[in-house]
This record gives C-alpha cells, sequence and structure tokens, in this order.
C-alpha cells in the first residue's frame, strides 16, 4: 500500500505522454479516412453522362431548325444627310422698301409666283424722264436728217461747199446714237420696274422670312428675301468603304439602279424607299471612302434637307441558298460549325463554310445539306455525341450563359475534319421567353456592309 501512494518516476512520466501522442494520432488518421470513405462512396457513384461541366442527367433540351432552300439580300449599311437638289436664297435685284409679302411661312410655292412687291414708283419717275429724252432727242434728229437731205440737194448746184454736208451728215449720225441710247435706258428701267415684282425661281417650300414689310432691300443683302428648298425629287448623300465600291458599280451597270431604304434616325421606321444610280468621280482619301447620291421622289414630304438617316442599299439577291438561322452556326478554333442532329437523336460537331447574312439568316456553302436539323439554342454544354430532345421551350441552361465562354465545349471548339474560317459576329435574338439567348461567341458568317462571299 505505501508503495502505490509514491510518486512515479521520470521514466513512468515519458512512457504516459508516448501513449498519449499515439493516441491522438491514431484518433486524426482514422477521423480523416472516415471522411474520405464518405466523401467517395457517398458522392461518387451518382451515375452521370459525361465527365465535369458536361455532367449531365439524360438527354439534354434543345431548340432546332430545318436547314432550307432560301435566298440571302446582300446590303450594306451606311450613315446618310438628307440633300436637296435645289436651295435658292431669293434676293432683290434693286434697291427699294418692300410693300407687300405674298406668301406664307412654310408654303409650297410654285415657279413664277410673286412673293415680294418693292416700291416701283422711284423706277416709274426714271422711265417718264428718260422717254421725254427720247421724244426730245428723236426730234433732233428729224430736224438734222431734214438739214442733211438740203444740204445735199445745194451741194449738186455747187451751193454749198462740201465740207457742210460732210459735217451735217455726222451730226444726224450723233443724234441716231443718242435716240438709241435713250431706247436703251428706257428698256433698262423697265426691266427694274419688272424686278419690282419678286417672284420664285424655282418649285419648292418656303422657310422663314428674312425682312419685313417696309424694310430696305439691297442687292447685296446676304440674307434676301426668304430660302426656298426644292421638296420634290429629294436626295440622300452617303459615304461607302472603296472595298464596296467595285461591287456597287458592277451591280449598276448589270441591274440597273440599286435599290436603297431609309430608316429614321432611331433605325426603327422605315420613311423611304428611293434608287441609286449616283457616285462621285473620286475616292477621298482621308477616309477610303466613295460619296454616292440616292434619288426619292418624297411625295409624302417626310424627308427635310440636313436630315439624319440610315441608309440600306440592296446590292444584290443571291438565290438558291441553302440558308439556316445565324444562331445556328458557331464559332470554334477551326472556324465555324454546326450541331448537327442525328436520327438518333445525337449531335455532331460539323465543320461549315458560311456564305452571305442578312443578319437573321447565314447561307451554307458547304458542310450542310437542305433538310437536315440544327441545333439553333441550348448549345452552352453540348459536345460531339451527346443525347438531345428537341423542345418547344427554350432550354433551361440557356437562361444562364457564360460571360466570355466559348460555345460547345473543348471538343466542340475543334471539330474533327474541320476547315479554319473567318470570324464572324451577329446581333443576338431574344429566344421569345423573355430571357436573352445564351453568350458565347456565335458566327454571323458575313458582314452586312460587306455582304459575304456568295
Amino acid at each position: 500500500m505505501d508503495t502505490d501512494q509514491s510518486p512515479p518516476s521520470a521514466p513512468n512520466k515519458a512512457g504516459a505522454g508516448r501513449k498519449i501522442f499515439t493516441r491522438l494520432i491514431v484518433t486524426v488518421v482514422v477521423i480523416g479516412g472516415g471522411w474520405a470513405a464518405w466523401h467517395y462512396w457517398g458522392q461518387g457513384h451518382a451515375p452521370q453522362q459525361g465527365r465535369g461541366r458536361f455532367a449531365r442527367m439524360g438527354p439534354q433540351a434543345v431548340l432546332d431548325a430545318v436547314a432550307e432552300k432560301g435566298s440571302i439580300a446582300i446590303t450594306l449599311n451606311a450613315l446618310g444627310t438628307v440633300t436637296p437638289l435645289a436651295t435658292v436664297t431669293v434676293k432683290s435685284q434693286i434697291s427699294g422698301t418692300v410693300q407687300a409679302l405674298k406668301f406664307k411661312e412654310g408654303q409650297m410655292i410654285n415657279a413664277g409666283d410673286e412673293i415680294a412687291k418693292i416700291d416701283s414708283r422711284p423706277y416709274e419717275a426714271t422711265l417718264q424722264q428718260e422717254q421725254a429724252s427720247l421724244a426730245k432727242d428723236t426730234s433732233t434728229l428729224a430736224q438734222a436728217e431734214a438739214d442733211l437731205k438740203r444740204y445735199q440737194s445745194l451741194a449738186k448746184q455747187d451751193s454749198i461747199a462740201s465740207q457742210t454736208v460732210a459735217d451735217q451728215e455726222f451730226l444726224v449720225q450723233q443724234d441716231k446714237a443718242t435716240v438709241a441710247n435713250d431706247e436703251a435706258q428706257i428698256q433698262a428701267t423697265q426691266l427694274n420696274i419688272s424686278y419690282t415684282h419678286v417672284t420664285a425661281p424655282l418649285t419648292g417650300l418656303a422657310g422663314l422670312k428674312q425682312v419685313d414689310v417696309g424694310s430696305y432691300v439691297t442687292s447685296s443683302d446676304s440674307s434676301g428675301i426668304v430660302v426656298i428648298t426644292q421638296m420634290q425629287p429629294m436626295t440622300v448623300e452617303f459615304s461607302v468603304p472603296e472595298d464596296s465600291v467595285a461591287r456597287i458599280v458592277k451591280s449598276i451597270k448589270a441591274n440597273g439602279p440599286l435599290h436603297v431604304t431609309l430608316r429614321d434616325r432611331a433605325n426603327v421606321h422605315e420613311i423611304a424607299t428611293g434608287t441609286l444610280d449616283t457616285y462621285d468621280n473620286q475616292i477621298d482619301t482621308t477616309t477610303g471612302t466613295l460619296k454616292m447620291r440616292a434619288d426619292f421622289d418624297n411625295a409624302d414630304g417626310v424627308l427635310f434637307p440636313n436630315q439624319f438617316v440610315n441608309v440600306t442599299l440592296l446590292i444584290e439577291t443571291v438565290e438558291d441558298l441553302v440558308v439556316v438561322p445565324s444562331q445556328a452556326v458557331q464559332l470554334g478554333t477551326n472556324g465555324n460549325f454546326v450541331y448537327l442532329i442525328g436520327d438518333d437523336g445525337t449531335v455532331k460537331v460539323t465543320p461549315v463554310k458560311t456564305g452571305p447574312s442578312d443578319g437573321d439568316r447565314t447561307a451554307i456553302v458547304s458542310g450542310l445539306q437542305a433538310g437536315q436539323h440544327v441545333v439553333t439554342d441550348g448549345t452552352d454544354q453540348l459536345r460531339d455525341g451527346v443525347k438531345v430532345v428537341v423542345t418547344t421551350a427554350a432550354p433551361a441552361n440557356a437562361a444562364h450563359p457564360r460571360a466570355g465562354g466559348k460555345r460547345g465545349g473543348p471538343e466542340a471548339g475543334k471539330p474533327e475534319g474541320g476547315s479554319e474560317g473567318q470570324e464572324h459576329r451577329h446581333k443576338r435574338p431574344d429566344d421569345g421567353s423573355g430571357k436573352p439567348a445564351p453568350d458565347g461567341n456565335r458566327a454571323a458568317p458575313s458582314d452586312q456592309s460587306r455582304g459575304g462571299n456568295p
């Protein structure tokens, strides 16, 4: 009993410490092993299709479209300015006081209509003076001619010096010149009187008046009386890249004037249609563009000078093409491709060569045939060989796009047998569910401003 109550020795204390440390190590190993086993057997045996981010339960829901035969309109978009064929500042050709204005601001005026009346009384008085001078000089001429006849008769009888006859002949010529001058002055004054009636030189829309009744006007006034702008027809000037000039000129020579559509500043509403057959004779070296001018009848008067418009030029229409919705065309590292839906419900990454596009549809030059089905939405987690089911509603995964991600996964970016393609972009349409279609690099095979390569 005395021995059990004695304090332990130093070697016994060291052995007890080693036992505690060993037990701690065993406990940590057991806990770690249990957690690893639970993580492996508890989560690792769920049946999945695919690996990594492609794991999915069952077939993937997608939307599809059928490749069809159709035509693509090759267009070019540009910014234009409405330019009238003629704009005239109507000025007075004489000096005087405005007695009356014969037009209303904003009124359509016909060529020849009187628009203002200038005080003509000073010119009428001048006309009377000149007419009196003409009468006087005409009498003087008649007297000189009578004297000349008398002198010529006396000269035949040698009763007068020949010098006197010669002087009288020169005097008659001088009087004739004086009469002619008087007549010219009368015509000039009569012309000035006609200028007191200011008339419109062309048919057009009158602007705001620049003078009021009682104003004194001269021919040197810069503002004039009113500005008249020809409204029908109207033209629109716009510039196109020099790379597109050859194709446009070729189409004009082959098909005649090209069709042009105008839209408003917001590019929402169509406001006019016309034709293009006029262009400048040299390219602007500072911008690398060529100026063109389209004609519009403007019967409804919706086009106004200096108005900003969006121009769509129809260069040509390419027929008999295989076309698909533009959102069906994907862009991978090796070029453009589509997800082709097979008869067994699996998708196949199919490289394609694209042609022209009108924005909503894209032509497929090779790699696809009319009647084949392609995926248009729900491509976020697709890859070669995945099972899909076609639905009429937007796939669930389409509502959660990956920002800046590439479409179709790593294998879709490198289709087997694919060829290099050009990068194309297009505006993503709404999928009809109120949510935007998935992000990613889709392909719009040809820029509308270039028209593509049919």
